[in-house]
């Protein structure tokens, strides 16, 4: 994992857009953002476990996958959403990065490769693309049955009852992100 400042740079989402300011693990905590290294699988259902995950699948994008619905599919996990779950995946293959909206509202980009996992809290701001590979094999865990519901940003997600919840348990205390 190695999570910083994006660039904001034009060009294609699946470049690193790496602003050179590194983000820390403790920046991403105080976000709600959990991050983990899994090289075993029983580390993954240790923690499926204990954060009551019942139901999980893989999902591989992929052009060889998915086809002429590739584009499409790669722009539409890139438009920013939220999810009124939390979003844990584990990166089984491939590579590619979760945004996430940092306390000013700016990105945060967390790239992640094999064996790393990441958990999003629900109601948090943040978008996926794969890198220039253009392939990432991820398994999606789930509490009860499996649902991906998108919210797409818009005025009205500010009364939504998981943004607000979220918005209410970042911490006060401003942790710096080096």
């Amino acid at each position: 994992m190695k999570a910083y400042w994006y660039d904001n740079k034009p060009g294609d989402q699946r470049e690193p857009h790496d602003s050179g300011r590194p983000v820390s693990e403790d920046y991403l905590a105080s976000l709600g953002v959990i991050y983990r290294h899994f090289p075993e699988l029983s580390d993954v259902d240790a923690l499926a476990k204990e954060r009551g995950y019942k139901n999980r699948d893989e999902i591989t994008v992929s052009p060889a996958t998915m086809g002429e619905a590739y584009e499409d599919k790669v722009k539409m996990f890139f438009a920013e959403h939220l999810h009124e779950d939390e979003e844990i995946r584990y990166i089984r293959d491939g590579e590619g990065y979760f945004d996430v909206r940092g306390k000013e509202d700016e990105w945060v980009r967390i790239r992640l490769v094999k064996d790393d996992l990441i958990i999003l809290p629900a109601g948090i701001y943040h978008r996926f693309t794969t890198d220039n590979k253009n392939y990432i094999k991820a398994m999606r865990l789930f509490q009860e049955e499996p649902k991906w519901t998108p919210l797409n940003r818009a005025p009205e997600l500010d009364e939504n009852q998981h943004r607000k919840s979220y918005l209410e348990g970042l911490t006060a205390t401003s942790i710096a992100a080096n």
